[in-house]
């Protein structure tokens, strides 16, 4: 079975054309491919998951270095996950595209883009992921401009252009790592790499920390998240946060526990982009109006978590176990939540064609399934217990906890992770507010003029939304529930991959000390609810209260920085080629056009002077070859003659019967020549009297042989008779 890890990548790239071209034709043939690919990949990475072997397959010739795939427990994990979500989504797509366009091409690319990612996961060297990465990028490319609105072109030309930036960087990184260490597999890395601390390894580790990070949506590379996820439709949206995001994690994972193991200065530089990251996305969720860009800015804040447990591991390093565990689960848990929240957002989209807070408030009331799953997802997010949330976080809570009483047990000040804490605790209150802000929202809430058409609108979901959905809220929920015999070993599982060795004891998820770690947040998420959602981000109307987005416009990093500083960059350079331009064109262009003519002219010149030589120079050439023929003509007919020696022996019979026959030949072909006859064919008398002078000495032969046989019986008759004479 070495051959699966192969086979889970190429056959969503196999079935991307037939699902495209049958689509065309009737839209539910595109489907029923697209969801028996995803559930044959499912099958396979829960084979490969339970099994617990590691398959491994090579390609050495590849891309000059070779790509190389390999099964473990992370990556299949991982892989796991992603073809789950692919299933779940491509079950909710036929509902969602019911009524939208370009179906196939939408099934198309979402098989393309399944390939390229279980690609990456599977990886096994950098370059082979690199190569994934890329086509996922451009694949996905679609999902984000799939609608062709103004605003959709928009993000997709920013979420392409980031994309396009952090593959060169990755690129570069790439060259000059391999350079430095001499191999990107993944196993060698870390064994190839010097002590940590080391100066040369921080510039190709950064960009390739660039080029995943901005996958990722890191800061300050994350301004296409809250733009892409709105934008793209919603089964999409569900795979771009939950999946998309964790190609780039994996990479930062991958350089993080191999190169950087134990690099305090990188641990810290990974701590800092991670806090900036879950506060920041927390703020623009919280405030946010719109259902799907709340819960993009809630993925951008989650990836900071898990950049916070990724720089935990580095600051750890061989007392790691914590922060690995709270990484891998956090990156399952937001998986899973993000899959179940934006399918809840579909669902309300396929109802409504609404995401504004706004327009959609109390639409989920009385809905009591699409309530419990949305519950589910939101409750998990914001870490209470009993959801699987909660377990993620408090394992990343007790890494920090862990290095602060490290530090102080060597002496050390801990005052800047201390602080670093309380950001993570009032980032779970902030995360806590926004999910509250969304569910009361729509499900507690009343519409102030449309609650009762809200009321009379019927199911919201039809059976495969609801089984993807409720399938989705109902693993979330079973994981969560039991986080010690569930998510505790699936995590250490996948501890080797990252170097982290298992627990020395299980983490009691439900201790005091963990549940009032939990409780501050809750209780700063409930505090900011009470004091700023209600008294602040809501406004007063005559027809009730409406949600208000306070974000300053100008604080948008895309619009106030990005933007200007690639149109600055433009601008400067038009600014320094306008007058090379014009030099070019009112001086040099003249001068060198004056300069070439002046050197043709004196090209032409020596031509007219080249001729005459040339002519003179062919004719001696010529004189000076027929002489040296001629002399050598000469001398092969006179001294280099080649003396005559003995005459060998004649082709056939004897010198007789060779010339006899030659001057019958002649005579013959003469006799032929004067009757007209040359055409027709005629004996060669030489083999003809060759044969006859055989014929004769055959027969004189035998002659002599009977006669010398009778004389000899003559000789022994008459010896007979002499010695009968004798004997009388």
């Amino acid at each position: 079975m070495d051959f699966l890890p192969v086979l889970m990548v190429a056959l969503p790239f196999l079935a991307a054309i037939p699902c495209w071209a049958l689509g065309r034709k009737k839209a539910v043939w595109g489907y029923i491919i697209l969801i028996a690919v995803t559930v044959l990949e499912t099958a396979a990475a829960l084979w490969l998951l339970l099994d617990g072997r590691t398959l491994a397959m090579a390609f050495p010739r590849v891309m000059g270095l070779g790509i190389s795939l390999k099964a473990d427990g992370f990556r299949a994990l991982y892989a796991a996950v992603a073809s789950f979500m692919w299933m779940m989504t491509s079950l909710f797509t036929p509902a969602y595209m019911a009524h939208g366009h370009s179906r196939a091409r939408y099934c198309f690319f979402t098989l393309l883009t399944m390939g390229a990612t279980i690609g990456v996961f599977l990886s096994d060297d950098l370059i082979g992921a690199f190569m994934f990465f890329e086509i996922m990028s451009f694949t996905s490319y679609c999902w984000v401009a799939h609608e062709q609105t103004p605003g959709a072109l928009r993000a997709a030309q920013t979420y392409l252009a980031i994309a396009v930036l952090g593959g060169m960087a990755m690129l570069m990184g790439l060259m000059m790592l391999y350079q430095r260490v001499g191999s990107l597999a993944f196993d060698s890395l870390a064994h190839l790499a010097h002590t940590p601390g080391d100066a040369s390894l921080y510039l190709p580790g950064a960009l390739i920390l660039a080029g995943f990070g901005a996958k990722a949506g890191m800061f300050p590379l994350h301004v296409w998240l809250p733009k892409a996820h709105p934008v793209a439709p919603a089964p999409a949206s569900a795979l771009l946060s939950g999946v998309l995001t964790k190609v780039g994690i994996f990479g930062i994972l991958v350089i993080s526990s191999r190169l950087f193991f134990g690099d305090v200065l990188w641990g810290n530089v990974l701590l800092v982009l991670g806090l900036i990251n879950m506060f920041l996305g927390a703020l623009l969720a919280l405030f946010s109006t719109d259902l799907k860009r709340t819960l993009a800015c809630s993925s951008m804040s989650q990836i900071g978590f898990i950049l916070f447990g990724i720089a935990m591991q580095s600051l750890l390093g061989e007392h790691n176990a914590l922060a690995a565990q709270g990484t891998v689960l956090h990156m399952l848990n937001h998986s899973l939540i993000k899959l179940c929240l934006f399918m809840a957002a579909g669902v309300i989209y396929i109802n409504l064609h609404q995401l504004n807070l706004n327009d959609i408030r109390g639409f989920g009331r009385k809905r009591w399934g699409l309530m419990t799953c949305f519950l589910v997802g939101a409750a998990s997010i914001s870490g209470i217990p009993m959801f699987s949330g909660y377990a993620s976080k408090t394992l990343l809570h007790e890494s920090i906890v862990e290095y602060i009483v490290h530090l102080q047990h060597l002496g050390e000040s801990a005052l800047w992770y201390q602080l670093a804490e309380w950001v993570f605790i009032i980032t779970g209150g902030i995360t806590f507010c926004y999910m509250l802000k969304l569910f009361i929202a729509i499900f507690v809430e009343k519409h102030p003029t449309r609650q009762e058409a809200f009321d009379r609108m019927g199911r919201a979901m039809s059976a495969l939304p609801a089984l993807a959905l409720g399938g989705s809220a109902l693993l979330l929920f079973v994981l969560g529930l039991r986080p010690e015999d569930t998510l505790a070993p699936l995590a250490n599982r996948t501890l080797d991959f990252m170097h982290a060795h298992a627990p020395e004891h299980a983490v009691v998820f439900l201790a005091p000390v963990n549940l009032i770690g939990g409780a501050k947040s809750l209780i700063i998420g409930i505090a900011l609810y009470l004091l700023v959602v209600r008294r602040w981000l809501m406004g007063k109307a005559e027809d009730g209260r409406p949600y208000l987005n306070r974000w300053p416009q100008r604080l948008d990093l895309e619009e106030s920085l990005y933007r200007p500083l690639v149109s600055g960059i433009t601008r400067l350079g038009i600014a320094l080629c306008t007058p090379l331009d014009k030099l070019v064109d009112g001086f040099l262009g003249p001068f060198a056009w004056g300069a070439f003519a002046l050197l043709a002219r004196a090209l032409g010149a020596v031509e007219v002077l080249f001729r005459p030589l040339y002519e003179t120079a062919t004719f001696i050439a010529r004189t000076f070859e027929v002489l040296v023929d001629g002399v050598s003509m000469l001398l092969v007919r006179t001294v280099l003659r080649p003396v005559k020696g003995p005459a060998g022996p004649p082709p056939v019979g004897n010198r007789l019967t060779y010339a006899l026959g030659r001057a019958a030949d002649r005579i013959t072909l003469g006799a032929r020549r004067l009757f007209g006859r040359v055409g027709q064919p005629a004996p060669s008398y030489s083999y003809l009297f060759a044969s006859l002078w055989h014929t004769i000495q055959d027969n004189s032969r035998r002659i002599l042989r009977t006669l010398s046989f009778s004389l000899i019986l003559f000789a022994l008759g008459f010896v007979l008779l002499l010695a009968y004479l004798l004997t009388r």
